[in-house]
């Protein structure tokens, strides 16, 4: 681990001082383009000097910096990589911490373990939800695309069928074209519902080498099927996620919630913002966490744009399409109160 060298407080800086000067250039980045990035999202300086780094800024950017070179050196000593994906987990995680987010769970940040590797929270929001789908038998994910729900949830499911505490895993998506008209599709059922099901399967080949998500798609362990082919089920001893579940109606919301057995733990996740049921039709999802709210033994894990873990233009994308979003429901208010006379 890092040692700190002690500093004044009026000085705002903090050195580290590292063990292991062969991780030193992981730590870096090639050309130190880690240590650049540091310095760019938090306004640090960062001054490397043999094997002791030097930060300086502001004491609560200092911080977060310390915290997240810390975290990503523990990562280096456990034989783990550093990339620039794993910067930025480190920094939103930081900081985090350094504003005592709401959403990360009181013990040490959870992990989801499976036998091709163990999957870290990168977000406050993902370390909240790793947590509540190790607590909880019911478990809501909710927010914008790129967030990690659906893909979190498949990593538990996996772990869960490897260490024999559920027989199989269902995955499950209301086919519902996205604004596209496909037509009739050719081939058998399989081939005509897979480019509903296709980040789903993404997702598995993640986990799994691709020879064993065949087998255990073959042998009924792993079962990706369509919503409408829940209708009339029990699902017993299984991990069952519904996944785009803001394209269910109320009605398709209601039976996949009902056709929980005894074993099962369920996963629901979608972005109420990206409905795509035609004719307006309200979204089973929205009605069921209306419904099921404060309901004894549900998560409710809920991400924003702060949590997106893709490129970082995604979140800045989400942001803007949110702003944009209040903006046309504010004007909206505001010419039905004008309609109605009671803008005056």
């Amino acid at each position: 681990m890092p040692r700190p060298v002690p500093s004044t407080p009026e000085q705002r800086t903090v050195t580290l001082q590292f063990d292991d000067n062969a991780l030193l250039p992981l730590l870096y980045g090639e050309h130190d383009r880690h240590l650049a990035r540091i310095e760019q999202r938090l306004g640090v300086r960062l001054g490397s000097r043999g094997n002791r780094l030097t930060i300086a800024g502001t004491p609560e950017r200092t911080e977060v910096a310390e915290a997240a070179l810390r975290a990503l050196w523990r990562r280096l000593e456990k034989g783990q990589g550093v990339t620039t994906a794993d910067v930025e987990a480190a920094l939103r995680m930081a900081e985090g911490e350094a504003e005592n987010d709401p959403r990360l769970p009181l013990q040490d940040t959870p992990e989801i373990r499976t036998r091709k590797a163990a999957i870290a929270p990168r977000s406050p929001a993902q370390a909240a939800y790793i947590d509540m789908l190790a607590r909880h038998e019911m478990v809501f994910g909710v927010g914008p695309a790129g967030t990690g729900k659906t893909y979190l949830a498949v990593a538990q499911g996996v772990a869960l069928l490897q260490a024999g505490r559920v027989d199989r895993i269902v995955l499950s998506r209301p086919a519902v074209e996205a604004g596209e008209r496909l037509g009739f599709l050719p081939g058998d059922m399989k081939e005509k519902v897979d480019p509903y099901l296709r980040p789903l399967y993404d997702a598995l080949h993640d986990m799994l080498p691709a020879e064993q998500v065949a087998r255990r798609i073959a042998s009924g362990e792993i079962e990706i099927a369509p919503l409408a082919f829940m209708r009339g089920r029990t699902l017993a001893h299984c991990f069952a996620i519904l996944d785009e579940a803001q394209n269910t109606t109320p009605a398709q919301m209601k039976m996949f919630l009902t056709r929980m057995g005894e074993g099962t733990r369920m996963v629901i996740t979608g972005d109420p913002t990206q409905v795509d049921l035609p004719g307006g039709q309200q979204s089973g999802l929205a009605e069921a966490l209306r419904i099921l709210d404060g309901v004894p033994g549900i998560g409710v894990a809920r991400f924003d744009e702060r949590d997106v873990v893709r490129h970082p233009l995604v979140a800045r994308i989400v942001a803007a399409y949110g702003r944009a979003d209040v903006s046309a429901e504010q004007q909206g208010r505001r010419g039905k109160k004008e309609q109605d006379g009671t803008g005056k």
